[in-house]
């Protein structure tokens, strides 16, 4: 079982002029860095970070999966995914940045409950917020 995060490297540095993105940007990072360091805790193989600069191709590291959209009538790669594999070879891909840091901010509560020192991320207040929001289903119906 592997993870791969794939961000843009320009968000992240927050040359795109979009604070509250770098801020996500940089949540997922060190959330999956966090992640990587633990990762024998919830039995991955291995974390990869790849961050993605405009004047590249951005093939992924490890895990053969890359999002595209469709933008001006033309193909462009999605500068940020988040990709898992299980142990049955398939394969998730996230594209949504509050379901990335979701999926990540749950792997890091999984690792929490298994190890005794402290593994949180400071989450950005944006981050936090969307964690916070994310309709992960344990709610129950809508009466």
């Amino acid at each position: 079982m592997q993870i791969e995060l794939r961000v843009c490297q320009h968000c992240l540095d927050g040359d795109h002029g979009n604070e509250k993105r770098t801020d996500v940007i940089n949540d997922m990072v060190n959330c999956a860095e966090q992640i990587k360091e633990y990762k024998h805790v919830i039995d991955l193989d291995a974390v990869h970070i790849r961050k993605v600069r405009e004047d590249e191709q951005g093939k992924p590291t490890a895990l053969p999966v890359v999002a595209a959209s469709i933008q001006n009538n033309q193909v462009a790669l999605n500068d940020l995914q988040l990709v898992t594999e299980g142990q049955d070879g398939n394969m998730l891909i996230y594209i949504d940045p509050q379901d990335v840091l979701t999926v990540l901010a749950g792997n890091l509560d999984e690792i929490s409950k298994a190890v005794s020192e402290d593994v949180t991320v400071d989450l950005s207040p944006t981050g936090a917020q969307m964690v916070s929001e994310a309709d992960l289903g344990a709610r129950g119906p809508d009466n």
